[in-house]
């Protein structure tokens, strides 16, 4: 809990009250205090004392202290005021309802975030998330984007602080610091909005870091989940998103997990399922047969949905040498790519061969 809150209520009293108010922890040291000489006085007779009669009015040495509420019973923080008489009573009871909002407010806001960050991390049990869910006053039920954040390069600390300065609703939405590289925005939705709307977040947040500090970020996005024990998988998602791309999709910095396609089970695939499958399709000749011209030909082709006369303008070649071609990859691999099952089958070997590479494996 932080003292500042504690001291920003308690010099606010000094004008409502001509008596020292202030605020110890439970070791008894002074934390916040509209007398600021006292801060940092130990008093550590009355902090025992304090600790055995909680939630009561305790009188000592010319003060009257009373504790404020904790979450889990126990004796955290307590409110003096000077003076043993029913004037410093009600002043001190006073003070302990306005204390104590700001100490839940402040305590609430934190461990909402902490709540939240361990569901990303799976670090909370299913059941326990609806007691604490409960506990916290939290929403479970509400449409949520989870969108992860990571820096390229040396990573900036002051990034966090950017993007939470986006988000100024701390109750709804969380900016969360997951790694030294990684951070991840929880933004709750309005009703009606979709991945476009999600997008067009992300998009925000990566331009406001690349405006304001000039770093470079990719950018995943999960699926919109409706509740707050789903928030786990629309993480994953945002990680398989960011690891997908990087390999399937080097050109985009923003990546949407519903937009991976057949990238997405590729990558789940075992490494040795994926060689088998490259030695079955390319049994007369090994895909590395093929020149970097080739290659380039057969993307512009798979680009321009398998049209001849199309891919031979955009390549500006004459549309028979773009068949010439085609025919010259038909007897190195076996496989004719004006036909569509066999383009489907070249498509997917070009990716698995793109995956392998990317796991450090020469097919």
């Amino acid at each position: 809990m932080s003292s500042r809150i504690f001291q920003s209520i308690v010099l606010q009293m000094k004008d409502c009250s001509d008596r020292a108010v202030g605020v110890i922890d439970e070791q008894g040291t002074v934390v916040a205090c509209n007398e600021l000489s006292c801060i940092g006085e130990k008093w550590s007779n009355v902090a025992a004392m304090l600790a055995a009669e909680q939630d009561t009015l305790v009188v000592s040495n010319g003060f009257t202290f009373k504790t404020l509420p904790g979450w889990n019973g126990q004796f955290d923080y307590a409110v003096f005021v000077r003076g043993e008489d029913e004037q410093s009573a009600l002043t001190c009871s006073m003070a302990v309802i306005a204390l104590n909002g700001a100490k839940l407010y402040y305590e609430e806001k934190h461990d909402r975030a902490t709540f939240v960050k361990n569901i990303l991390c799976d670090n909370i049990l299913l059941g326990d998330i609806y007691v604490r869910a409960k506990e916290l006053h939290f929403v479970s039920e509400a449409p949520r984007a989870v969108i992860l954040v990571r820096q390229l390069g040396v990573p900036d600390v002051s990034a966090l602080d950017v993007i939470s300065g986006l988000y100024p609703d701390r109750q709804s939405d969380f900016v969360l610091s997951i790694s030294e590289t990684d951070m991840a925005v929880v933004k709750q939705l309005g009703e009606g909005n979709d991945s476009r709307d999600v997008q067009k977040i992300a998009q925000a947040v990566q331009e406001t870091l690349t405006r304001e500090l000039g770093i470079k970020t990719v950018v995943g996005v999960g699926t919109i989940v409706n509740h707050v024990r789903d928030l786990a998988r629309a993480y994953k998602e945002a990680q398989v998103a960011i690891e997908v791309g990087r390999v399937f999709d080097t050109e985009r910095s923003i990546i949407n997990y519903e937009n991976l396609g057949i990238g997405r089970l590729i990558y789940q695939l075992p490494t040795t399922l994926c060689e088998m499958f490259l030695q079955e399709v390319f049994k007369k000749n090994p895909i590395d047969a093929l020149d970097q011209e080739t290659l380039f030909t057969i993307n512009k082709f798979f680009e321009n949905n398998l049209n001849v006369s199309e891919t031979a303008r955009k390549l500006f070649v004459h549309r028979n040498t773009l068949v010439y071609r085609l025919e010259k990859i038909k007897k190195l691999t076996g496989l004719d790519l004006r036909e569509f099952d066999d383009a489907i089958t070249f498509k997917v070997a070009l990716m698995v061969k793109k995956y392998l590479v990317s796991r450090g494996i020469e097919p």
